[in-house]
C-alpha cells in the first residue's frame, strides 16, 4: 500500500473528545473504540492543501467557490452515479447540525417523526428536543441479519410527517437494497412524508453491496428529500466541520435555508472548506486503499471472535467502519457486561441501547484503526470475559 495505516498516533492531550476518558467516566487506561472517528491521518491532499493555506496567513469570512461545487459534483457523479445542481446545495456545520434544523423547519411540534431503531441516537434526540413525537419502526433481526418490518413500517408513516432513513445504517451496517428503498419511498410518497436522509457513510460500502442515493432513485424521490451528506466520516475530518445538503424541491429548501439562519448559523470556515474541497479532489485513492484495509481489519476481528469468543458474534456489515457486537450469547445482564468490558477489559465500546431498546445486548466497536491497536482492542475484549 502506499498509505501507512498501520502507523499509531497518539492522540491523547490534543483535544480529542475519543481520547477524554475523564470526561465520560471511563478508567483512564481503557482503549477507546466507541465513537465514529477514525485513528488515521487525514489524506496527505488534505494535509496539504491546509499548509498551504496556512502559509497565506488570513483566515477571514468565507465562502463557497465554484471549483468547490464542481469537486463535489464530480465525486457523486463519479461514484455514485448522482447529478447534483449547485441551487440544491446548503452547506451546513454538520449532519447533526442539519437534521435538528430540517425537523424545526419541515415539521410543527407534536408531529411523528419515524426512525428505525437501533440507530444513530442523535435522530431521537433531534425529535424529542424540539417538541415532535418520536415514532419507531423497530429493525427486526433474524439469522444474523437486520430487515425492515414494512406492515409497521407503513403503520407508522400514518402518525408521521418526516422520516428519517440512515443509510447506509449505523449501527448494524446495512446497505439498504434499491428493493428496500424503493419500497419505503413510496410508502413516505403515497403520506406526502419528507425523507431527511442520513448518507454520512456512503463512501464505506463493502464488496457484494452498492449504496444508492435515495434522491438519485428517480425525480419524486428527490423532490421529497433532503439528503444529508459530509466527507467527515470519508476523510476523518469531523473536527473541520463541513456538511452538505441537497435539497432538490424549492419549496424544502427554502424552508431549511430559512431555519437556518434563524439558528443564527454561518458557513463553515475557510480550513473546513480547503479540508473537503482538498479531499474530494484529492483523495480517491487514499479512500479506496483505505477500505482494503478496513478489510482486513474486520476480516481479522470475524476470525477472532469465531476462535476466541464464540458467544460474541459479529453482524456482518455491509457498510460503514463500524462492527456491531451481539454479546446476547455471554447470558449477562447489562451492568455486568458493561463492568467487565469496561473496567475488567479496559475497553470503551458504545452500548448497544443507546440506540434504541432493541439495541440491549449490542455493543458498538469502531474498527477504523491500526491493525495492532485492533489488536489489543480484541484482546481486551477476550481478557473481559475470561
Amino acid at each position: 500500500m502506499e498509505f501507512d495505516f498501520d502507523r499509531t498516533i497518539d492522540r491523547r492531550d490534543t483535544q480529542c473528545i475519543k481520547y477524554d476518558n475523564a470526561a465520560f467516566g471511563m478508567p483512564g487506561d481503557a482503549l477507546p473504540m466507541w465513537v465514529a472517528d477514525m485513528d488515521f491521518a487525514a489524506p496527505p491532499c488534505v494535509v496539504a492543501g491546509l499548509e498551504e493555506r496556512l502559509r497565506h496567513g488570513i483566515f477571514g469570512y468565507s465562502n463557497m467557490d465554484a471549483g468547490y461545487f464542481g469537486a463535489l459534483r464530480e465525486w457523486y457523479a463519479r461514484r455514485f452515479g448522482w447529478n447534483v445542481e449547485r441551487e440544491w446545495l446548503a452547506v451546513t456545520q454538520g449532519v447533526v447540525n442539519a437534521i435538528y434544523v430540517a425537523v424545526r423547519a419541515l415539521t410543527e411540534p407534536g408531529d411523528g417523526v419515524t426512525i428505525q431503531q437501533p440507530v444513530y441516537y442523535p435522530f431521537e434526540s433531534a425529535i424529542r428536543d424540539t417538541g415532535r413525537q418520536v415514532v419507531v419502526n423497530e429493525l427486526l433481526y433474524g439469522g444474523g441479519r437486520y430487515s425492515i418490518d414494512f406492515d409497521d413500517f407503513e403503520r407508522k408513516i400514518e402518525r408521521s410527517r418526516m422520516f428519517i432513513l440512515c443509510s447506509p445504517h449505523n449501527p448494524v451496517g446495512r446497505v439498504w437494497t434499491r428493493d428496500e428503498l424503493e419500497r419505503m419511498g413510496e410508502i413516505c410518497m403515497r403520506r406526502g412524508v419528507t425523507v431527511v436522509s442520513d448518507e454520512i457513510h456512503q463512501d464505506f460500502v463493502f464488496p457484494g453491496s452498492r449504496h444508492l442515493v435515495f434522491a438519485g432513485l428517480g425525480p419524486l424521490f428527490a423532490d421529497m428529500t433532503v439528503t444529508c451528506t459530509a466527507p467527515s466520516k470519508t476523510f476523518n475530518l469531523a473536527g473541520l466541520p463541513l456538511s452538505n445538503i441537497f435539497i432538490k424541491d424549492r419549496g424544502l429548501r427554502d424552508r431549511f435555508l430559512r431555519e437556518y439562519r434563524n439558528c443564527g448559523l454561518d458557513h463553515p470556515g475557510i480550513m473546513s472548506i480547503i479540508a473537503c474541497r482538498a479531499a474530494y479532489e484529492g483523495g480517491a485513492e487514499w479512500l479506496e486503499e483505505l477500505k482494503l484495509y478496513l478489510g482486513g481489519n474486520l476480516s481479522l476481528l470475524r476470525g477472532s471472535l469465531r476462535e476466541r469468543i464464540p458467544k460474541v458474534r459479529l453482524v456482518e456489515p455491509e457498510g460503514t467502519y463500524l462492527a456491531w457486537l451481539d454479546c446476547r450469547g455471554l447470558g449477562l445482564p447489562a451492568r455486568e457486561l458493561d463492568d467487565l468490558i469496561a473496567r475488567k477489559g479496559k475497553l470503551w465500546l458504545s452500548r448497544g441501547d443507546t440506540f434504541g431498546a432493541g439495541g440491549a445486548g449490542f455493543y458498538r466497536m469502531n474498527v477504523a484503526c491500526p491493525r495492532p491497536v485492533l489488536r489489543e482492542g480484541i484482546s481486551r475484549l477476550e481478557a473481559a470475559f475470561l
